[in-house]
């Protein structure tokens, strides 16, 4: 890996999953506005050691050595239509947060089973966006479940340098890529996915393996309804081998990762408005008469900064940091093979910081980011914040929060801390609403399902390296800790810019490059299948 960790792997490592789901609201006002508070005791970050020299390395796993000539020829040999499907997935918008053309995507997800042959192919009505079901019997020894999400994140299309929605093959450094919202997260590498059944379906006549597909329309908002999807076929899933989430894993400069577990979430808001503690009730009043009245801007910023040191880096909530796993045996040999391809300046030049907190470095960033749970403000917002004045004393100040989770701890047990805290500090009139919460999902390394996507990479491309865990969240534990199968993000190809402007996955890689383009990216994918066959 040249001069350490990729740019790939820098965004790998804070899988952006957002969260916004029902809310959950309780409030209680103190009878004392000003009584004297309990201080927290004084807390510190958690420390684990590595006790282990040993390293993971995923060269010592044999590459794969079987070969599909006819389904690579027919991949070649459609690889314009496969750009084209591509395509479609993507100018058709799907974006959950504003309920713009998600059932028409849904739908077209559902008809794209069908026309692979599927036999049950259908709609899966939820409290919320519908989710797809598709399952394609090949009288396999094995199956395997597909997790896939059809929907994306909101678009400014002014900030694109294409059209958000066209989906055009856009010319940049690193090759031809198609730049459309959902380009890479995910709808590019899961219709690659589908391209690559296509191509063995129509060579072979069959797949190698039995396949369940369970896709969501919400996972752009926490997955609040995803439970749902698992539960209408809850059994006949726990009768699978593994599950797989098509990504791109590859970094600009080719380099593979994979992805074995996610942290935990819990994201809520805390809102401060107007009561017997003081302040307006109902609306803003001048901003003279803070003088005379309380404000709940201040109030819910004081409460805030209860929460964590000045900093704002180490969280004095009582238990906080209990119940977290330490490293595992295995976690630590990864933790060591990942730390010998790990550059901090790299991954800070991405995220334009000049240091992480506490001057932490190498191995100890790595250990902090996957076993400390943190504490984020995500927004804050109360009273007028528009152009020129306006001097007004709000009624309502309110933030976005998120936790995440190391494994081991219970988001529900870490809101409830919470909430106890804030009420021990004299905030029980601080509302928490609960939009969404999951724990935290983990896959062993030495699975039969991990270990076969590492023979397909290591045919490819050099040995992956294999991170333990990122300290983002996504919705995996309804499949590992839930149905008790492992689960891995995987697949050759690069893409980027999920969540943000010109987003895009490589097609047609520049001319010397170590990404995979298109074809190469179904072929893997024809490989797994069969791997996981065997």
């Amino acid at each position: 890996m040249k001069s350490g960790l990729n740019l790939q792997l820098a965004a790998l490592f804070v899988f952006p999953f957002a969260l916004f789901a029902c809310a959950q609201e309780s409030a209680v006002e103190p009878m004392v506005p000003n009584a004297a508070v309990e201080q927290p005791a004084e807390v510190a970050r958690p420390k684990f050691s590595i006790t282990t020299d040993a390293v993971f390395d995923s060269a010592t796993i044999p590459a794969y050595s079987g070969s599909h000539d006819a389904v690579y020829a027919h991949i070649d040999a459609n690889l314009e239509a496969h750009i084209g499907e591509l395509q479609r997935w993507m100018r058709q918008p799907s974006i959950s947060a504003q309920n713009v053309g998600v059932r028409a995507m849904a739908e077209m997800v559902r008809q794209d089973f069908v026309d692979l042959g599927f036999q049950e192919a259908e709609l899966v009505e939820t409290d919320g966006h519908p989710g797809v079901w598709g399952y394609y019997d090949a009288g396999a020894d094995k199956t395997l479940v597909v997790y896939m999400m059809y929907d994306v994140q909101p678009v400014d299309p002014e900030d694109w340098d294409s059209p958000p929605f066209e989906a055009n093959i856009v010319q940049r450094p690193l090759g031809k890529v198609l730049m459309a919202r959902g380009a890479t997260n995910q709808k590019g590498p899961q219709r690659a996915f589908l391209n690559a059944l296509q191509s063995i379906i129509a060579t072979e006549g069959k797949l190698p393996v039995n396949l369940m597909i369970t896709a969501e329309g919400e996972e752009e908002l926490g997955s609040p309804h995803y439970p749902q999807i698992v539960d209408a076929y809850e059994e006949r899933l726990r009768t699978a081998d593994g599950v797989l989430f098509p990504m791109s894993g590859q970094s600009p400069n080719g380099k593979t990762t994979m992805i074995l577990g996610v942290k935990g979430i819990v994201y809520f808001e805390a809102e401060a408005t107007g009561g017997r503690w003081g302040g307006p009730r109902s609306a803003e009043i001048h901003g003279s008469y803070k003088v005379l009245a309380d404000s709940p801007v201040w109030r819910l910023v004081q409460a805030l900064s209860t929460l964590t040191s000045e900093d704002g880096n180490t969280v004095l909530v009582p238990g906080f940091y209990e119940d977290v796993r330490p490293p595992t045996d295995e976690e630590q040999r990864l933790i060591n093979g990942l730390a010998a391809t790990w550059n901090d300046e790299v991954m800070q030049g991405l995220f334009d910081v000049d240091q992480w907190i506490d001057d932490l470095t190498g191995r100890d960033a790595i250990v902090e980011a996957i076993y400390t749970p943190s504490l984020n403000i995500d927004g804050i917002w109360g009273g007028y914040t528009g152009p020129g004045t306006k001097t007004i004393l709000p009624h309502m100040a309110t933030a976005k929060i998120d936790t995440r989770m190391p494994y081991g701890q219970d988001p529900d047990k870490q809101l409830a801390k919470i909430r106890a805290h804030l009420d021990a500090q004299g905030y029980e009139d601080i509302v928490l609403r609960k939009l969404g919460a999951y724990p935290a999902a983990q896959t062993s390394v030495e699975t039969a399902l991990v270990q076969s996507v590492i023979q397909v990479v290591n045919k490819y491309t050099e040995p992956p390296t294999v991170n333990p865990r990122l300290p983002g969240s996504a919705p995996f534990y309804q499949f590992t800790e839930r149905l008790g199968l492992p689960l891995l993000p995987a697949g050759l190809g690069h893409g980027s810019g999920a969540h943000a402007p010109n987003e895009y996955y490589v097609i047609e890689p520049a001319e010397g490059s170590d990404i995979a383009g298109l074809a190469e990216i179904e072929k893997a994918y024809v490989d797994m299948l069969y791997a996981l066959g065997q």
